[in-house]
C-alpha cells in the first residue's frame, strides 16, 4: 500500500514540474522579455534597462561632428538619436580611438560602432552589423594648387600621406604600397597636409565634401582620385540583437522621409543607400 502511495504521489510531482515548466517557457527558451519582445540577455534589454544608447565615435564631419553648443550633431549623430527615441532611452556619444573601436564594443564601454564605418571583412567578421546606409570611397586630398598633377593612383606614389589608424584609409595606403603615417583621426590626417607635414591625405569621400575646398575649413586644399568604393554601416557586438533592430528603424526611417531628411540637412541624400 505505501508503495502504490508513493508511486502516485512521485507520478503527481513529476506532472506537477512539468505543467510549471511549461507555463514558464517560450519561443526565446524561457528568458524573460521586455515590452517590446527582447530577451532579458539580450542588447535591446541591456540598453534599455540602462536607460543609455552608449554610440561610439570619432570627430568626423558630416556624420559625428560638435556644434558651436559643444552638442554631437550630424548624419549619423542624428540618426542614433532617433533609434535611442525608437527605444525609449536616451542617446550617449563618447569619443573612441578608432583602432580599439571592436575593444570598446566587447567590454561594453560602448553600445555601438556609428560613425561612418567602412564594411570591411575585419569589421563583419567581429561585428554584427547593420544594412548599409551609405556609399562612399576613399579619396587623397592634396593642395589645390597642385591637385591636376595627381588624378590616378600610380601618380600619387611619390606623396608622403597621413591617414588614420585602423581606417579605411590606412587600408587604401598599405593596398597601393604609399608611404604614410598613421594619425589619430581623419581631421588630424587633413591637418597634416594643411600644415605641409604631409603631402596628401586619404579621407572619406563624404568627409571631404564636408571638410575641404571652396566655403569649408581648408578651402585650399582639394580632393583627386578615389581609391575604393565602399559602404557604411553600424557595428553592434556579435550576435547582437540590436543590429536587426536599427535595420527595421532604417526600414521605417526611409520609408517615411526622416532619413532622407537628415540626410539633406548634412549634404549626404545622395550617397543615401534604399532600404
Amino acid at each position: 500500500m505505501k508503495r502504490k502511495f508513493l508511486a502516485g504521489f512521485l507520478t503527481m510531482a513529476m506532472a506537477m514540474s512539468v505543467v510549471a515548466c511549461g507555463s514558464n517557457s517560450s519561443s526565446n527558451g524561457g528568458a524573460e522579455t521586455s515590452a517590446d519582445g527582447a530577451s532579458a540577455d539580450s542588447d535591446i534589454a541591456y540598453i534599455q534597462e540602462k536607460g543609455t544608447l552608449i554610440v561610439g565615435i570619432t570627430d568626423f564631419a558630416p556624420m559625428d561632428y560638435k556644434d558651436d553648443d559643444g552638442n554631437w550633431v550630424g548624419f549619423d549623430a542624428d540618426m542614433a538619436a532617433e533609434v535611442a527615441k525608437s527605444l525609449g532611452v536616451d542617446v550617449e556619444f563618447v569619443e573612441i580611438d578608432w583602432d580599439n573601436k571592436i575593444l570598446e564594443l566587447d567590454n561594453k564601454s560602448i553600445d555601438v560602432v556609428w560613425n561612418g564605418m567602412t564594411l570591411t571583412d575585419e569589421v563583419t567578421n567581429s561585428m554584427e552589423c547593420t544594412n548599409a546606409y551609405c556609399n562612399n570611397a576613399q579619396v587623397v586630398v592634396v593642395n589645390a594648387d597642385v591637385a591636376d598633377q595627381y588624378q590616378t593612383a600610380d601618380a600619387a606614389a611619390e606623396l608622403t600621406f597621413a591617414v588614420e589608424s585602423g581606417s579605411a584609409g590606412e587600408a587604401a595606403a598599405q593596398e597601393n604600397g604609399f608611404d604614410y603615417v598613421a594619425v589619430k583621426s581623419q581631421s588630424d590626417a587633413v591637418m597634416e597636409v594643411a600644415a605641409g607635414t604631409s603631402d596628401a591625405c586619404i579621407i572619406d569621400l563624404l568627409m571631404a565634401g564636408a571638410m575641404i575646398g571652396e566655403g569649408t575649413s581648408y578651402p585650399n586644399l582639394a580632393h583627386t582620385v578615389e581609391l575604393t568604393t565602399e559602404e557604411y554601416g553600424v557595428g553592434c557586438r556579435k550576435g547582437s540583437d540590436l543590429a536587426a533592430y536599427i535595420n527595421d528603424q532604417f526600414k521605417t526611417l526611409y520609408d517615411d522621409g526622416t532619413m532622407k531628411e537628415i540626410a539633406t540637412n548634412y549634404g549626404v541624400q545622395e550617397s543615401l543607400v534604399a532600404q
